[in-house]
C-alpha cells in the first residue's frame, strides 16, 4: 500500500511540473516593464520582468520566481557586477536573459527566459 501511495505523489509532483512547463510554453510571453530609479517596486507584477533605469542606464532586472514561490529575483546587469546577465528586447518587447538564472537557495529553480519565454532545465 505505501508503494502505492509513493507512486502517487511521484506522479502528481510529475503532473504539477508537466503543466508548468506548458502554461509557460503556450501561456501568454513575459513582458518588459521599464521602472526609473534606483531599487525594484515593492511588489513585482506576475509574467513581468521590471527594469531598472537610472539617467539612461539600465542596472538591473527583477521578476518573480516562475515557479511559483513568489520570491523575488533580482539580476545585475552592470559590467562591474558579479555575475551579471545581459538582457535583449525584441521588437513585441519580449525579453531574453543571459545566462540563465540559477536559484541557489529557497526552490532552486533554473530556467532560461528566451523572447519572453520561460525554458525549463533539467
Amino acid at each position: 500500500m505505501m508503494r502505492l501511495v509513493n507512486w502517487v505523489r511521484r506522479a502528481s509532483a510529475r503532473g504539477f511540473r508537466w503543466a508548468r512547463r506548458e502554461w509557460e510554453r503556450w501561456g501568454p510571453a513575459w513582458q518588459l516593464r521599464v521602472v526609473a530609479g534606483g531599487a525594484l517596486p515593492s511588489s513585482l507584477p506576475r509574467r513581468s520582468v521590471v527594469l531598472l533605469r537610472d539617467s539612461e542606464e539600465d542596472w538591473s532586472v527583477g521578476m518573480r520566481c516562475p515557479c511559483g514561490c513568489g520570491e523575488t529575483i533580482e539580476l545585475m546587469l552592470i559590467r562591474e557586477a558579479k555575475p551579471r546577465w545581459d538582457l535583449i528586447v525584441d521588437a513585441k518587447d519580449r525579453p531574453t536573459l543571459r545566462p540563465s538564472v540559477w536559484r541557489r537557495t529557497g526552490c532552486r529553480s533554473h530556467f532560461w527566459l528566451r523572447a519572453g519565454r520561460i525554458v525549463w532545465c533539467d
